[in-house]
């Protein structure tokens, strides 16, 4: 069992300031040991509530500590605040602000806790398999820097991926419809709002027709990361959709302009909906 205490492992300052007089030898001693009694007491606390392990936040007295090791507890020091939140997932308790007596509420639970050596570093390694958790470390190890720092983009690139993917397959679940992909969707969409700001009148014609070249990046975009002329597909892909061929993408391969549902290049009709509801949020 794991107790968690933000503030550290020490004895509580006084929110005011105290003038203790001693006259004699005796009475600091007296005084030594009161403190001492103290701190046993809540080590002791700690221990009978069936804690095994201490995790601190804060600093850890050396008294404390002496006690701890008495009691045969394991004492652990996060100073970072990212890593104790991490910790806590780990293990489910709850933190506490001061040093006193857990309620069994409050107490996580780890399978084991252990000191082991990776790449000549001392790491601490929690494991918690059927504790049911869903946080884990990921141990990056390289000859230099610069190859760590490409592992670690690469290891972040991959997390952010899998997020998407369980947003887009959650957005799926909602609304299944696909459109036409490789740009198709945005060049359709900016020639009818173009055709709808031809028909208004007054100053909301500017503002339609604004919009309509937004869209228009999404093409532009595409064609200038391929090394394509872009102001020459995005001119072909207006042909093409005047046309009536409303499917017509860009095939980035052979640079130019083909139908879509031919490439199977499809997405998802409510990211679309929703990157039009976003934009009028952000007006």
């Amino acid at each position: 069992m794991v107790s968690v205490f933000t503030s550290g492992v020490d004895t509580s300052a006084t929110e005011t300031k105290g003038t203790v007089l001693i006259h004699s030898a005796k009475q600091l001693e007296n005084y030594a040991k009161t403190e001492e009694a103290k701190i046993e007491e809540l080590i002791k606390a700690v221990a009978d509530s069936g804690g095994k392990v201490i995790v601190s936040g804060g600093a850890v007295g050396e008294m404390a500590l002496h006690f701890c090791e008495e009691y045969r507890l394991m004492v652990l020091k996060i100073n970072s605040k990212f890593e104790l939140r991490c910790f806590l997932r780990t293990n489910g308790a709850v933190p506490i602000l001061k040093l006193s007596q857990p309620n069994p509420d409050d107490l996580g639970y780890v399978d084991s806790v252990s000191v082991e050596e990776i790449g000549g570093v001392r790491v601490t390694i929690v494991k918690n398999e059927e504790g049911g958790n869903s946080v884990c470390a990921v141990v990056l190890r390289g000859s230099t820097d610069s190859i760590l720092e490409d592992l670690e983009r690469a290891v972040d690139d991959g997390v952010n991926t899998y997020k998407c993917l369980a947003i887009l397959c959650e957005a799926m679940c909602r609304d299944n419809h696909i459109v036409p992909g490789a740009a198709a969707t945005e060049i359709e969409l900016a020639r009818k709002l173009k055709e709808f700001s031809s028909k208004e009148t007054g100053l909301d014609q500017y503002a339609i027709a604004k919009f309509a070249e937004s869209y228009g990046v999404v093409p532009k975009t595409l064609a200038e990361n391929a090394g394509l002329n872009a102001m020459e597909i995005i001119s072909s892909l207006y042909a093409e959709h005047s046309t009536g061929n409303t499917k017509v993408g860009i095939d980035l391969d052979e640079g130019i302009c083909k139908d879509g549902s031919t490439l199977n290049i499809w997405d998802l009709h409510i990211t679309k909906m929703l990157t039009a509801v976003f934009y009028e949020w952000t007006r």
